[in-house]
């Protein structure tokens, strides 16, 4: 049993990891972090000398054929006595014929430019290589089953195993690479039972992550008749007799008004081999439309545990006696601004929150007597943010970061701290799998250097090590990782991580990578991406920065980067870059930046704001025009986190910075390479069709603005291996040729 700030199936809807930067990583470290400096003065003026030189030696690349036309219809508008002007306007209608033939005609000058690049098929082929190593998932154990996915070799998408005991023979339990001839059908989502007897799961095609709920006998791989629509982000909880689960839905389309079911989830009982269509609604009636809704159940049956979530910044908690039939939820915790996260053993709640401790801290709470004043402190707040808990056979396995790095330490059932688990490296853990009733945990790590491996903890001896790694025919150990510190336009200390060949000269000729996200409560930390180990290879410099509006130093940090504050994170960012060239990592002619979904919306910012810092940029699934991004797919859900345009106030802050509202004729903008995908069910790519237009328009550099969107494809959560390779030699190719590699 563990839970955090995603316990309950509440799904971080907006976290994104771009397939060419996406996880795993480790190698070698250079030590602890340290505060970097300016080169002396003599340094800076040899290193200026010689990114002069690599600038002159970096080709024009400009555009080898004309962007296809885009006619000009401006809707001009005043809102909130401001007049907004949008000249593409017809390009959201994805649907109407004249704006698929423009997208063909797009993609087909994208072609004509990416598919002409010399050594692209070399690139291919080695990315080829590297995404082929595998994927694995830490283990969730059932009474001696152990469920994991596995992805190996030339699979599409990862396949659900079960392994009966620790040592015992995998058997596949659900196969989706062979559920669509072309790999597009993905495995969302899944829960096994309490005796690991049954496990209901979640498939969706084509990338809309539209899941549909299925049951699957675990013994003998026979499916149930059970099969229930409109479940995608599902939280479930089984009823200890496997009679049946607690699960969130959404309406279907005839159960509310137009465009409302991307909204109202509930939480529904359902008794195997009933019609799901009269599942008796729980609870969520009378909610906001978009609360995010997530539901647990105590190992016993007896307390419901149901969390409500407002945006990424607050939840509300609520617990049931389901063995009294009149009782109804008990609030917890309600209409308090801060998180609250939990789950019931016994006649305890454990609660992890960060009210009055920005970096969460956790509480026992009897159920019986859930009064704020009755809860007991068993973790304080550190110095580092607790983001998960295992409750592992009386201990208490806590999941920690400490300046953006995954620590994992053992505590007692008192909260009391016994031991740390060594790490290899800095790196991430994603989350701790463990039970109660169990005497292991397991959990992941990786990092820039180190493939993922699943490791497990031993709760009677203390003991740790690996439990499965994935297979990599890789040499890293070339590679340096560094963290430095670095201020921002307002002071702020921010950190960033550095990946390169060991030996780096800093004279500013070094083709540099910066990769960012800052929103959402998500952490970019340490971790292997199998793409970015081509940039590595061919001797490019590799950076993350952790911006605000992230999770890395807790929710002060996250709130300094949200509404009102976003300018923060793009000021972080901007600054970023102008600590790389000015310690002679880069230039402006050798830097390209690469975001995607809300790092889409930062590096558009940053393209907007500071177009003269970049020679390229790539921007993967992003939400670009911030004025009327609130009306399409579900991003009524985001508005906690950017507030609405609908408001005069919050439509300030959006239209300052809003990137499709500040693309300016005649600016010399950098190389850009958009992509976007038409399943994509969270950010619309009217955003991405629209920005490409504004950007062709408006350049006079004469460098490319391309637009990639993809068919049968969605944000990228279950995008098949095939689409995977594809998408990265687009990817990686525009960048080693517009840095001059």
């Amino acid at each position: 049993m563990a839970f955090s700030l995603r316990s309950s199936g509440v799904v971080w809807l907006m976290g994104f990891v771009a397939i060419a930067v996406a996880t795993t990583s480790g190698g070698t470290v250079s030590g602890a972090p340290v505060e970097e400096t300016k080169p002396a003065p003599a340094a800076q003026a040899a290193a200026a000398g010689e990114a002069a030189a690599a600038r002159a030696a970096v080709p024009a690349a400009s555009v080898t054929s004309a962007a296809p036309p885009t006619k000009v219809e401006d809707v001009v508008e005043v809102l909130h006595g401001v007049t907004v002007h949008d000249p593409y306007r017809w390009l959201e209608n994805g649907d109407a014929p004249e704006v698929r033939a423009w997208v063909e005609a797009q993609n087909a000058h994208t072609r004509a430019v990416l598919d002409a690049r010399q050594g692209r098929e070399q690139v291919r082929a080695r990315l080829t290589e590297l995404l082929s190593i595998g994927t694995i998932t830490a283990p969730s154990v059932r009474r001696g089953h152990y469920f994991f996915t596995r992805r190996e070799g030339h699979q599409n998408q990862p396949v659900l195993y079960v392994r009966d005991g620790l040592k015992g023979k995998d058997r596949v339990l659900v196969d989706p690479n062979e559920l669509s001839p072309d790999g597009t059908a993905a495995l969302d989502w899944w829960y096994p039972s309490e005796d690991g007897g049954l496990l209901a799961y979640g498939v969706s095609t084509s990338g809309d992550e539209k899941s549909t709920l299925r049951v699957i006998e675990v013994a003998t791989g026979k499916a149930r008749p059970d099969v229930i629509p409109h479940t995608r982000y599902a939280s479930l909880a089984w009823l200890p007799d496997g009679s049946g689960f607690y699960y969130t839905r959404y309406p279907t389309p005839g159960e509310v008004p137009p465009g409302q079911e991307n909204y109202n989830s509930h939480v529904f009982l359902h008794r195997l081999g009933s019609d799901w269509k009269g599942d008796p609604k729980i609870f969520g009636e009378g909610r906001k439309p978009e609360d995010m809704i997530g539901v647990g159940l105590s190992p016993d049956g007896r307390w419901l545990v149901a969390q409500a979530n407002e945006g990424w910044g607050r939840a509300d908690l609520y617990i049931k006696d389901v063995k009294t039939a009149s009782a109804g939820f008990t609030p917890v915790a309600q209409g308090i601004d801060a998180l609250f996260s939990g789950e019931v053993v016994g006649d305890t709640l454990y609660l992890l929150t960060n009210w009055q401790a920005p970096r969460f801290r956790l509480f026992a709470v009897d159920v019986r007597h859930p009064e704020r004043e009755r809860w007991k402190q068993l973790i304080p707040e550190t110095d580092a943010v607790l983001n998960q808990v295992a409750l592992v056979r009386g201990k208490i396995v806590a999941l920690y970061t400490k300046d953006a790095s995954s620590r994992v330490a053992v505590h007692g059932a008192d909260g009391r701290k016994i031991r740390d688990i060594a790490l290899p490296a800095l790196g991430t853990v994603t989350g701790i799998s463990g039970r109660h009733d169990e005497d292991e945990a397991f959990f992941d790590f990786s990092s820039y250097a180190t493939p993922p491996a699943i490791y497990r903890y031993d709760a009677k001896t203390g003991v740790s090590g690996v439990w499965e790694r994935v297979k990599a025919n890789l040499d890293l150990s070339s590679l340096e990782v560094r963290q430095v510190f670095y201020p921002s336009k307002d002071g702020t200390r921010v950190s960033m991580f550095l990946v390169h060949r060991k030996g780096l000269k800093l004279d500013g000729t070094n083709a540099t990578v910066l990769y960012g996200y800052g929103g959402f409560n998500v952490g970019i930390t340490p971790d292997f991406s199998r793409a970015t180990v081509l940039w590595l290879e061919r001797g490019g410099v590799y950076a993350e920065a952790n911006l605000r509006g992230g999770s890395e130093y807790g929710e002060e940090w996250h709130r300094g980067g949200m509404l009102g504050k976003k300018q923060n994170v793009f000021d972080d960012y901007i600054a970023a870059a102008g600590w790389l060239t000015d310690n002679g990592y880069t230039t402006p002619e050798r830097l390209a930046i690469y975001g995607g979904s809300n790092g889409g919306l930062l590096v558009g910012a940053a393209l907007t704001q500071r177009p003269e810092l970049y020679r390229a940029v790539v921007c993967a699934v992003p939400l670009l025009d911030m004025v009327r991004y609130q009306n399409y797919q579900i991003a009524r859900l985001w508005i906690a986190e950017y507030g609405s345009a609908e408001n005069a106030e919050q439509f300030g802050w959006l239209y300052a910075y809003s990137p499709y509202h500040h693309v300016t004729q005649g600016t010399a903008y950098p190389a850009v390479l958009l992509t976007a995908a038409e399943s994509d069910s969270r950010v619309d790519p009217m955003h991405a069709r629209k920005m490409t237009a504004a950007l062709q328009a408006a350049t006079g550099s004469g460098r490319p603005i391309l637009l990639r969107l993809e068919t049968k494809a969605g944000h990228g959560v279950g995008k098949p291996l095939t689409k995977q390779i594809d998408e990265a030699t687009d990817i990686w190719s525009f960048l080693l040729w517009q840095l001059g590699m």
